[in-house]
């Protein structure tokens, strides 16, 4: 794979997806950063990060979406790889909160954003930001997310876990293309509190409990009321209470 360090940039899914379009790049071309000054979240969010001490990177993805209905796929597929790539390495209780965080032990150490772009031939090209909080260990100002250092016990190489993650990924989209029934559950056997009754709070600021069921293939998140009927959520209109 190509790899492209930076010392400091504002976004490295920016930086990439601006070098893609001016050149043609390889498929699983890497970029990672040690500083990232304007990192993005989920739904217009922030993703700070502490120089120097986490994994902030960005793969490209080609060849593998073609249609607007298949792009959930991707997101799946990139948080089994980190998901399996990070229980490869001993680190316990890992799951992934829908779509595609990833905690241990209920604490956040994973995000993902993925850009998607439509090219003029109709070929769909994606950008995928994973942030890892590797090695960092102070989150006063971050009660619900932790680090693999504290949860080990011990620092890692970031270059070597961006490498198994993008090893992993090459894998699971494979693995996508031969079986995705299987694929699929992979998925759903992660999925932080599956089949538990959880509380969340609606994009009307409602509080309600329900019980996740799973995902659909688009990526709503299916969820039991207390009335029996079963409602399909997209990321903006609903929100985990844990």
């Amino acid at each position: 794979m190509k790899l492209i360090k930076l010392d400091a940039i504002d976004s490295t899914n920016d930086f990439l997806k601006s070098l893609s379009s001016k050149e043609e790049l390889e498929n699983f071309t890497v970029v990672t950063a040690e500083n990232q000054t304007k990192g993005k979240g989920q739904v217009g969010g922030v993703w700070k990060t502490q120089a120097g001490k986490n994994l902030t990177m960005s793969i490209l993805v080609k060849d593998f979406l073609f249609d607007n209905e298949q792009v959930f796929n991707l997101s799946v597929a990139v948080s089994l790889a980190v998901a399996e790539t990070l229980k490869s390495i001993n680190i316990p209780n890992i799951c992934i909160k829908w779509p595609n965080d990833i905690l241990s032990y209920n604490k956040k150490l994973v995000g993902i954003l993925i850009e998607n772009t439509l090219k003029s031939d109709g070929r769909i090209v994606s950008v995928v930001g994973i942030g890892i909080n590797v090695n960092q260990t102070d989150f006063d100002e971050l009660p619900n997310a932790s680090s693999i250092a504290v949860i080990s016990g011990k620092p890692f190489d970031k270059q070597e876990l961006a490498i198994l993650i993008v090893e992993k990924l090459k894998e699971k989209i494979q693995f996508w293309k031969t079986d995705s029934e299987n694929f699929w559950k992979d998925y759903f056997n992660f999925l932080f509190k599956k089949g538990v009754p959880t509380a969340f709070r609606d994009n009307n600021n409602q509080d309600f409990m329900g019980i996740i069921q799973g995902v659909s293939p688009i990526g709503k998140l299916q969820v039991l009321l207390e009335d029996d009927s079963v409602v399909e959520f997209e990321i903006k209109e609903v929100k985990m209470l844990y």
